[in-house]
């Protein structure tokens, strides 16, 4: 990679990927020359799949995507986001906002890393009308109590929910 690419990062734990996920990784990739999704090793957040299976639902899913306007590589982080996004040579780190109470936190996430690294910018992309009540969270409750998720999920996502949840 030289030194007139842009990249930029877009992080998450994507337990499990959702196409709200992918529409703003879509539109990022439209911004950079190289779009990093970091998958977080989170277990704080105590998530359903493992670090493995969530980087190879997301790689599955950006692999069946329509259209990607650059060159986009997942990779797992377990570091300071923007440790992480240093280490990728970033200029960005893409953050989505689904409502107003994405804001509070973002916001405050926002000042830290800018107090980490000033150079590393924050771009938030607005999560689209028809995504802006998705949330992976929702999508396994949801599943779980037996509700229909195919139009939130890819097909993989759905299928790797039914045999880890046995539905």
């Amino acid at each position: 990679m030289t030194d007139n690419n842009r990249i930029g990062v877009y992080p998450g734990t994507f337990d499990p990927a959702t196409k709200g996920h992918l529409h703003l990784i879509r539109r990022a990739s439209k911004l950079v020359d190289h779009l990093v999704v970091g998958v977080a090793d989170n277990p704080g957040k105590k998530p359903l799949f493992n670090l493995e299976e969530r980087l190879e639902m997301v790689r599955t899913d950006i692999e069946n995507m329509y259209e990607k306007h650059c060159e986009i590589e997942v990779r797992s982080f377990d570091n300071l986001l923007i440790h992480f996004a240093r280490d990728a040579n970033a200029a960005c780190i893409f953050r989505g906002l689904r409502a107003v109470s994405d804001f509070d936190y973002e916001f405050q996430m926002t000042g830290m890393n800018a107090r980490l690294d000033p150079e590393i910018e924050t771009v938030f992309l607005m999560a689209a009308d028809r995504w802006q009540f998705v949330s992976s969270s929702f999508v396994k409750e949801i599943f779980s109590l037996g509700g229909d998720i195919s139009e939130v999920v890819t097909p993989a996502v759905e299928e790797r929910l039914k045999a880890k949840l046995g539905k």
